[in-house]
């Protein structure tokens, strides 16, 4: 399969006390390795080449960490979509699959991707999200499916009524796109939200209303979907890693 990967790893990891640290959140350790060194060396199987880190608070130290990789810059930091946005130069022209996936995230396994990106393919999909079941509570977007069972929409955690919340397919934020299509859908991104920030979610729902192919593959995760955002899920993290013997 024709791939191309872009890791966001951009953001500041405020809750992380990022600055205190002095680091950005991407390179605070986990048993001595940063968290996106496990999320690149469950990646592997995408040449370096063909993996783009996109950067934006410090970004420096994040791409001098980690050399070879093609780099794209996001400043102001503006949303999830507007991450992917930044690395356009890098996927235009680009005719095969793009999987996009972040740089907080150490437990997910290979086995993950590489199942979502057979799915998408397997399936034809322009886009293939994955969702997961996780035991504890997490604050994620819920996967909403219609009366076939197939993807409706996203509605993020904040969004969600009180049936919402009980929806237990939780949206990791993890996609496997067609290149085009995204490039298409992401010049279609509003960013009419508190926010004012345009959200990679969308897109899904941009695609299904363009009437296009969206597929969800979804697998019981748990820890695996686990981003890293405060001091005590790195804590969390580090006993999954030390429990695999990572």
């Amino acid at each position: 399969m024709n791939t191309k990967a872009v890791v966001l790893a951009a953001g500041k990891g405020t809750r992380m006390m990022s600055e205190t640290n002095n680091l950005p959140k991407v390179l605070r350790q986990a048993c001595g390795k940063p968290l996106l060194h496990y999320v690149l060396k469950a990646i592997d199987f995408i040449p370096p080449e063909n993996t783009v880190l996109v950067g934006g608070y410090m970004k420096e130290a994040v791409f001098a960490a980690f050399p070879g990789y093609p780099q794209a810059v996001q400043e102001p930091q503006l949303g999830t979509g507007h991450a992917v946005m930044c690395a356009k130069e890098h996927l235009e022209g680009f005719d095969g699959t793009v999987l996009v996936c972040y740089g907080d995230m150490p437990l997910l396994k290979k086995e993950v991707y590489e199942g979502l990106l057979q799915h998408h393919a397997e399936t034809g999909a322009l886009c293939t999200m994955l969702s997961g079941t996780c035991k504890e509570y997490l604050p994620y977007g819920r996967v909403l499916r219609d009366e076939n069972g197939d993807f409706l929409r996203i509605v993020e955690d904040r969004d969600c009524t009180e049936e919402q919340k009980a929806i237990r397919e939780l949206n990791v934020g993890i996609y496997a796109f067609d290149c085009a299509s995204l490039l298409e859908a992401l010049s279609s991104l509003k960013n009419n939200n508190a926010q004012k920030e345009y959200y990679l979610t969308d897109v899904p729902a941009i695609l299904r209303d363009q009437g296009k192919r969206v597929a969800v593959y979804t697998a019981a995760l748990n820890e695996q979907i686990i981003g890293v955002n405060t001091p005590e899920q790195l804590e969390q993290t580090e006993r999954f890693l030390r429990q695999r013997g990572e």
